[in-house]
């Protein structure tokens, strides 16, 4: 029985990462205010988003992976694969999961697992699947422990500015400017699928990374240590360095691997948004 495995973009995996290791991608839509949308990763990078937004003043938003895309490319992987194995974008977050399913309706053998996640929390679920595919467990084994692994995925990220959020009607005028007047970085958790405001750092930036990096690392010894991410919306390269050094020196993670956040989490984050994506050890 011949296993594939599926996702949505918003899990910010590079496309040429996520086909090496047999992970095939849908991509989510990036509207600009004309009407006019292009696919996440595809027709529109990350760069063009800010550009965009600093050339207009407006932001872009975002629309679902449609039922037919995944009825197309799910009917193009069934020449290949006699299941389908898809880990969908939390269903808190947006209609991909809802409209995956309604989609999966159309075939037999295709299962779909909302992530209650975004960005690379759930790339670490649809790696993981692969894994289990290449060490011979079964579908309904896969389905059950990528859920049992689901609330271990740590998923955070701190934001530069709130500027992206207000353009979006994600915060108030006056929040955004107590933020930068307080010069206040904010970090955002995934909690049971929402995002939800957390810690609020204060200062240059990237002290407030460190000071996140060590607030979510330091001292544990429940986590996964085989991977961790760092996902970030561009920032420099001396920055990275500082936060993988960071981030090494408080756990002996095997891989750190960096990778960008996709046009959807950055039209509404903005530049220099950053954050960690790890697991704990699932519970026995």
């Amino acid at each position: 029985m011949k296993i594939g495995i599926s996702a949505d973009s918003t899990c910010d995996l590079p496309l040429a990462y996520a086909k090496d290791h047999g992970i095939t991608v849908l991509p989510l839509y990036v509207i600009k205010e004309d009407g006019s949308s292009y696919r996440d990763g595809v027709d529109i990078s990350t760069p063009d988003v800010f550009a965009y937004t600093e050339a207009t003043g407006k932001i872009t938003g975002t629309s679902a992976v449609t039922v037919g895309d995944y009825i197309e490319t799910w009917t193009e992987m069934k020449k290949e694969y006699d299941v389908i194995i898809h880990v969908a974008f939390s269903s808190e977050l947006s209609a991909c999961c809802s409209n995956a399913r309604i989609a999966a309706a159309e075939f037999e053998n295709i299962r779909v697992v909302d992530s209650r996640n975004l960005t690379t929390g759930y790339g670490h679920l649809a790696l993981d699947a692969v894994e289990m595919v290449k060490n011979g467990l079964t579908p309904d084994e896969i389905v059950a422990e990528l859920e049992r692994k689901i609330p271990c995925v740590e998923s955070s990220f701190m934001l530069d500015t709130l500027e992206y959020m207000r353009r979006g009607g994600r915060c108030t005028t006056v929040q955004a400017l107590g933020a930068n007047m307080l010069k206040l970085k904010p970090c955002i958790e995934v909690h049971d699928g929402k995002m939800h405001v957390a810690k609020k750092y204060r200062g240059r930036i990237e002290r407030a990374y460190l000071q996140y990096v060590r607030d979510r690392l330091a001292g544990r010894s429940d986590l996964d240590l085989r991977r961790i991410f760092i996902t970030d919306s561009g920032i420099p390269e001396d920055m990275y360095e500082s936060v993988r050094a960071a981030i090494l020196s408080y756990q002996p993670f095997e891989e750190v691997i960096r990778t960008s956040t996709g046009c959807t989490v950055s039209s509404h984050c903005g530049p220099m948004t950053m954050g960690i994506l790890y697991m704990r050890k699932p519970e026995n």
